[in-house]
C-alpha cells in the first residue's frame, strides 16, 4: 500500500493490487495554497477558521456511479459519474447555495479553462439518462460544487478566470472517477453482468473491499436490480488539489441482502442531445452545412469543418436523422473537446434537429454553435459547440447542388 499516490501511478494500477490507498492526491493542475497533510475533514476536535483550506460543514465527500442497463448510458464495461455531491459530517447536506455562481454551458466552460480532454471524458462517462447531458452537469455544479467552501471565489488562486472553480469540480470529479474502477474490481472476483445470475450484498461488498483496499461502498438497487454505488472519502485540504481520504461508507444503501440482478447493459443507448430529433427527415447522401443567424444564412463550412464565407465544402453523410455520421475529402468529421474539426483522429455520430423546414446539426446537447468571430473574405473561424464564444449560429444540413 502507497502513502500518497499521485494519480498517474493509480492510472497505471495492477489489477491484483487494491487501488484505493490510505490517501489519494489527485493532483490538479491548479494550486490552491492549502496544505494536503493536515486534518482530515469531520474529524477535526475544534473548529478551524481557514475554510478555504478545510472543506466544511460538508466535510463528507461522496462519489456516486451509476449502472444505467435500460436505457443504458456509457460503455457497456464501465459505471459512470453521477458527481461528487459532499454531505455534512451527520450525512444531512446543503444544496443550491449560490445561484449567482450557478453556471451554464459547462462544455463550454470546460473548453475555455484548459480542459477539453475533461469535456472528452465527461462525454463519455458522465452521461444523462435523458440524454441532456449539459443540463446534468449544469445541475450537480449547482446543487453540490457551489456549496463547496473550499471551492468560493475568494478561495481561489489570483487571477483565476470567472468558473475556474467549476473547472476545479468537475476535474477533480473524472480525476476521482478514474480511481474507482468498479467495473473492473467487480470482473477481477469473478463479478460481470449477467441476465441470470443473482448476488447477495455480501458477496458484492466483499468483492469491492478486496479490490478497494478494506473499504465498503453503500449500493442501491432499483428493486433488486443494482443501478448505482457510493464510495466515501474525507479531505485533506482544498477540492482543487487536496488529499482524499477513502472511508468505508457511513449507511448501508438500498439493496437487499440477497436477491441482487447486476444486469448488462442491454437496453437502448440514448442520443446526447435535448431536442426532438426528427426520425422522418431525409438527410442527402451529400451535402453543405450552411450557418444561419436570425434566420439567415452566413456562409457555412469549408472542408476541415471551419466557418467561412467562401465557397463551401461537400460532405459526405452517412445515416439516419437519428445518427449519422460526415466525411469531407480530409477525413471524417467529429467534436473533441467542445471543438468540430474533419481529418484524421477525429469522428463522431450526430443526430439532426427539426427546426422548421430545416434539419440542423447537433452536437452534445445543443443545436447551437459558436465562434469568436464572424468569417468574412478570407478570414475563417474554428466551430465549437455551445453558446460560450461572440458569435453563436445554427448549422443547416443542405443538398449539394
Amino acid at each position: 500500500m502507497y502513502s500518497l499516490l499521485p494519480i498517474a501511478s493509480l492510472l497505471g494500477f495492477v489489477a491484483a493490487k487494491p487501488l484505493i490507498s490510505p490517501t489519494i492526491n489527485l493532483l490538479n493542475r491548479a494550486d490552491s495554497g492549502c496544505s494536503a497533510s493536515g486534518t482530515a475533514s469531520c474529524t477535526n476536535t475544534s473548529s478551524v477558521s481557514d475554510l478555504c483550506c478545510f472543506e466544511s460543514p460538508g466535510g463528507l465527500l461522496v462519489q456516486p456511479q451509476f449502472w444505467d442497463t435500460n436505457p443504458s448510458t456509457g460503455p457497456s464495461d464501465s459505471w459512470t459519474i453521477h458527481g461528487t455531491p459532499f454531505d455534512t459530517c451527520d450525512s444531512t447536506y446543503d444544496e443550491n447555495c449560490d445561484p449567482s455562481r450557478a453556471y451554464t454551458d459547462i462544455a463550454g466552460l470546460l473548453s475555455q479553462n484548459g480542459a477539453s480532454s475533461t469535456l472528452s471524458y465527461m462525454q463519455t462517462y458522465w452521461v444523462d439518462i435523458n440524454g441532456d447531458n449539459e443540463s446534468f452537469w449544469e445541475h450537480e455544479w449547482a446543487k453540490h460544487g457551489t456549496c463547496m467552501s473550499t471551492l468560493e471565489i475568494n478561495c481561489l488562486p489570483s487571477g483565476s478566470a470567472k468558473g475556474a472553480e467549476a473547472v476545479a469540480y468537475f476535474e477533480t470529479a473524472v480525476k476521482l472517477f478514474k480511481t474507482l474502477p468498479t467495473y473492473e474490481w467487480l470482473a477481477n472476483q469473478g463479478i460481470t453482468p449477467s441476465s441470470s445470475v443473482t448476488y447477495s450484498l455480501s458477496t458484492l461488498t466483499s468483492a469491492l473491499q478486496s479490490s478497494s483496499g478494506g473499504y465498503t461502498p453503500a449500493l442501491d438497487c432499483d428493486g433488486s436490480n443494482l443501478n448505482q454505488i457510493y464510495w466515501y472519502f474525507h479531505l485533506k485540504g482544498s477540492v482543487i488539489d487536496g488529499t482524499f481520504v477513502p472511508i468505508s461508507a457511513p449507511q448501508a444503501g438500498s439493496c437487499p441482502s440477497t436477491g441482487i440482478r447486476y444486469l448488462p447493459k442491454s437496453g437502448v443507448s440514448i442520443i446526447h442531445f435535448r431536442f426532438i430529433v426528427s426520425s422522418s427527415g431525409s438527410l442527402p447522401a451529400k451535402a453543405t452545412i450552411v450557418a444561419l443567424q436570425s434566420g439567415s444564412q452566413v456562409g457555412g463550412l469549408l472542408l476541415l469543418g471551419t466557418w467561412s464565407t467562401q465557397t463551401l465544402a461537400t460532405f459526405t453523410i452517412t445515416g439516419t436523422a437519428l445518427g449519422f455520421t460526415m466525411t469531407s475529402s480530409k477525413g471524417t468529421c467529429g467534436v473533441s473537446g467542445g471543438a468540430f474539426s474533419c481529418g484524421s483522429g477525429v469522428s463522431s455520430t450526430f443526430p439532426a434537429v427539426s427546426s422548421g423546414s430545416d434539419l440542423l446539426l447537433a452536437s452534445g446537447g445543443t443545436s447551437t454553435w459558436t465562434s469568436d468571430g464572424k468569417p468574412s473574405g478570407t478570414t475563417v473561424y474554428p466551430v465549437y459547440t455551445g453558446t460560450a464564444r461572440s458569435q453563436d449560429y445554427t448549422l443547416a444540413i443542405r443538398t449539394s447542388t
